[in-house]
């Protein structure tokens, strides 16, 4: 594989318009932040997901990077041999990259990414989050919240579990970067998304993308959502640098009625539902304080 340098692509930006997503899509406002900051020789690795059909069935095309499709469960281990590949050829500087849906992260692809992880093989994997798979029919995934209804716990059956703490998984494999981040933060998001990129090793990325269809909301109010999943603390915003954990944003814990009724996926929720969503919150932000002494 001969990888394009952004020269070759005259100045374009990296997704082109005329993509297939839907309309507010929060994964493609993801890729969109993030691709900016992309290394200039760069390669996608994107397993079965959302993304998997927004870059363009033949022969359309979304992105502007070479791009490798692969198996829902193989996108880390496509990665490392990539790497690989291309370190032989003596390609450099470049990025592998890996790009995946929640679904594609948390549950079938976890396997792949903790052996690279375990390697502290030298890329970096993006996880954008609309919390189910949405691609396939809105599924619930692990990484739905307690809750929440999806097309496989219809109503009155929401999600009783809550939702499995991908950051914590990632932080056990003690690789030198991992940031949380929001598409209604993008200063942040492409600062960490920068940092990423010239980790020599591992790095992982948790980006909170909003899916309207999914998730039940107007289009309009895709960036309030996100926005509103950091103010009230559901989706922190931190990052696991060299072993010091550092929280980029403190919540104040206010609205999170507001953010769970905006939802229709969250219309089971009843008081006491929405009672105990904000004591697992404030729970899990001892947790996360806690954390921060413990890595500093």
């Amino acid at each position: 594989m001969k990888i394009k340098k952004r020269a070759d692509f005259k100045k374009s930006p990296l997704i082109n318009s005329g993509h297939t997503a839907c309309a507010g899509c929060g994964a493609t406002i993801a890729m969109n932040l993030a691709s900016q900051k992309f290394l200039a020789h760069s390669v996608l690795v994107i397993p079965a997901c959302c993304w998997s059909v927004i870059a363009g069935p033949y022969p359309l095309c979304t992105l502007n990077v070479p791009a490798m499709h692969t198996a829902f469960a193989s996108a880390a281990a496509t990665a490392t041999g990539i790497y690989h590949a291309l370190k032989v050829k003596e390609e450099k500087p470049f990025r592998v990259i890996a790009w995946a849906g929640d679904g594609g992260t948390f549950d079938i692809g976890l396997q792949s990414l903790s052996g690279a992880l375990e390697r502290n093989t030298p890329f970096t994997y993006i996880c954008y989050d609309n919390e189910a798979y949405m691609n396939t029919g809105v599924q619930r995934s692990s990484a739905t919240p307690q809750f929440a209804s999806t097309t496989t716990t219809p109503e009155p059956q929401v999600k009783t579990q809550v939702k499995k703490d991908f950051m914590d998984i990632v932080a056990a494999h003690a690789i030198p970067y991992a940031a949380s981040a929001s598409i209604a933060y993008p200063a942040d998001l492409q600062q960490k998304v920068e940092k990423a990129m010239k980790v020599n090793g591992a790095s992982v990325l948790h980006i909170f993308s909003p899916c309207p269809t999914g998730q039940g909301f107007a289009e309009k109010n895709t960036v309030k959502i996100a926005r509103l999943a950091v103010e009230t603390g559901i989706f922190p915003l931190y990052e696991l640098e060299n072993g010091t954990l550092t929280i980029n944003y403190e919540p104040t814990f206010e609205r999170i009625e507001e953010y769970l009724n905006l939802q229709s996926r969250f219309k089971m929720a009843q008081e006491a539902e929405q009672e105990e969503i904000k004591s697992n919150i404030l729970n899990k932000w001892k947790i996360l304080k806690k954390k921060v002494q413990l890595f500093s």
